[in-house]
């Protein structure tokens, strides 16, 4: 593994701590929310809260998660291919998500720009949403070199079997 995967890779398991925290406090507010409504007093804007921790949450995580390998995968018909195919394969996966990312990413930002330059905020407790907006195209650009470094590690196994067939 090269010096650039290793800091992709624990920076992508740092920011999935944040994740792991946004869960955390949604299961905690959940929580706080119905015990005290069975006592007449919920807290307001839960249901804001929630959602906008789940975009931390979920975009905070793709990174990780996509270094573990732990995205779903539908592999039942590349398996019967050869290796140096499998790896083309995966090659071209890789490269084709990361140019999704990327277009994530910048439309992310754009979003998020325009929410700021118009004040957009929650309905009820008022929270600006374009940090959420940034939140998710850092999550989604943080998963751009993990791709990267996924193809390229599939590009060098792809080279390796092309080189053994010569």
């Amino acid at each position: 593994m090269f010096r650039s995967e290793k800091t992709v890779t624990a920076l992508a398991a740092r920011v999935n701590w944040i994740a792991a925290g946004a869960i955390v406090c949604m299961m905690l507010l959940t929580v706080a929310d119905v015990v005290l409504r069975m006592f007449r007093h919920p807290i307001p804007g839960t249901y804001e809260i929630v959602g906008l921790l789940g975009t931390v949450a979920i975009s905070f995580s793709l990174a990780y998660t996509s270094v573990e390998k732990g995205h779903i995968a539908v592999e039942f018909l590349v398996q019967r291919l050869s290796q140096k195919t499998q790896a083309l394969i995966s090659t071209c996966n890789a490269l084709v998500a990361m140019l999704l990312f990327i277009v994530v990413t910048v439309q992310c930002v754009s979003y998020g720009l325009s929410l700021m330059q118009k004040g957009e905020v929650s309905l009820t407790v008022q929270i600006p949403i374009y940090p959420f907006a940034f939140g998710v195209a850092a999550g989604c650009g943080l998963l751009c070199p993990v791709l990267l470094a996924e193809a390229l590690k599939a590009f060098r196994s792809y080279r390796s079997y092309a080189r053994d067939n010569l």
